[in-house]
């Protein structure tokens, strides 16, 4: 195969921090409010804005608050979990990294004893019929490090007894998701929207709401987790008033990337974009046969859209034990990281040896399009060096 001619003008394929948006510039942010204290009138404001626009976007219920958080989707997510645990039996689902780090924080950390755990390996997924749902559920909506996505909400009944509590971080802004489905959903900026971390978001249903007002959990719960102070919600969470200091130029570029959203059609051209992007992906492993996704369900429902991981698949490579397959893949994502292709595309160090490519709604399908061929390029590149 001949070396490609044409390069993506953006390289940046990370699944998180994940890439500006298209015509992003550092310029973007001079009408930050640095120097401020964010407890100003004028630095609020900004919060507050972030909240408003992230509810309107998203096209939340009117009765789902939304705050602003420490610790990016994961201070938000363990907030939920410290916040809102104990009055109930939990089941919680993991397939991938981080749903297998929040059964270690509800086992050892709150060591709650009434808990199923429906934990598989990298590549599977969980069995939805053996979810209990007198139980509180925790489960991520898109497996960001396997690439294995819930396929649906229909799982969730509307009559549930616990609360669902949802890490949405690498799916909120580009997958479709019935709200009503989910008592709490987290997130981050540094994800679809292409923000910069720091500080996660949470939305909160009027029953996880409840919940805060009416149960003290056991356990001390630390200031950056704190939703609520002796069963009353801290109102000014939802308002704009966050628990520690954010920083203001991410807060002004979660609003240029938020801003951008809107002009170019909203929620409906983040989740179009992000599904060419995937569609491309999608085709091009059809039509190959050395390369596959990590997922062992092959069924489009199933894939992330977003964090889109797949792994090679012949003969040759799967004779390998799993550090030569980790050199072999690291071989090619320094080939491609070398020309100025892609950057930060291989699998999750947790994960099999696998790529993963992101697909949100700031990277242009188009350069997905033109990273494809330079990766079966640095394939055969580093295969004929182990003949």
């Amino acid at each position: 195969m001949e070396k490609p001619t044409k390069k993506p003008n953006n390289p940046n394929f990370s699944s998180g921090p994940c890439a500006k948006r298209p015509g992003w510039k550092i310029e973007n942010l001079i009408n930050a409010n640095t120097g401020r204290s964010h407890r100003s009138g004028e630095a609020k404001l900004k919060l507050k804005l972030v909240i408003d626009k992230s509810k309107e976007m998203l096209n939340l219920p009117n009765d789902y608050v939304v705050g602003i958080l420490p610790g990016s989707d994961t201070g938000a997510l363990e907030a939920s979990l410290w916040s809102l645990l104990g009055l109930k039996g939990v089941d919680i689902l993991a397939w991938e990294n981080f749903g297998k780090d929040w059964i270690k924080d509800v086992l050892n950390q709150l060591q709650l004893s009434n808990l199923n755990i429906h934990d598989v390996n990298y590549g599977d997924f969980p069995d939805l019929t053996k979810v209990n749902f007198k139980n509180d559920v925790i489960f991520t909506w898109n497996g960001t490090t396997s690439g294995v996505k819930v396929p649906d909400s229909n799982w969730i009944p509307d009559d549930r007894e616990g609360l669902t509590i949802c890490d949405a971080t690498s799916a909120i802004f580009a997958m479709p998701i019935d709200y009503s489905k989910c008592d709490v959903l987290t997130w981050s900026w540094q994800k679809v929207l292409g923000g910069e971390a720091a500080h996660g978001m949470i939305a909160m249903s009027p029953k996880a709401l409840n919940r805060l007002e009416e149960h003290s959990p056991k356990w001390p719960i630390p200031k950056l987790f704190r939703i609520a102070d002796n069963n009353k919600i801290i109102k000014g969470i939802f308002e704009g008033s966050t628990i520690n200091t954010p920083s203001m130029i991410c807060v002004e570029d979660a609003l240029d990337g938020l801003n951008w959203a809107k002009e170019n059609g909203g929620l409906e051209f983040l989740l179009e974009t992000s599904k060419k992007s995937f569609d491309i992906i999608y085709n091009w492993i059809e039509n190959n046969d050395w390369v596959t996704f990590l997922s062992n369900n092959k069924s489009k429902e199933y894939l992330s859209n977003t964090s889109i991981t797949f792994k090679i698949c012949e003969d040759w490579y799967l004779s390998k034990n799993e550090d030569d397959q980790k050199l072999i893949v690291k071989q090619i994502c320094k080939i491609l990281s070398e020309e100025n292709i892609a950057y930060d595309i291989n699998g999750y160090t947790k994960a099999p040896p696998s790529f993963r490519v992101w697909g949100g709604g700031t990277v242009e399908p188009h350069n997905i399009k033109l990273l494809l061929p330079w990766l079966e390029w640095a394939y055969i590149k580093v295969k004929g060096s182990y003949a």
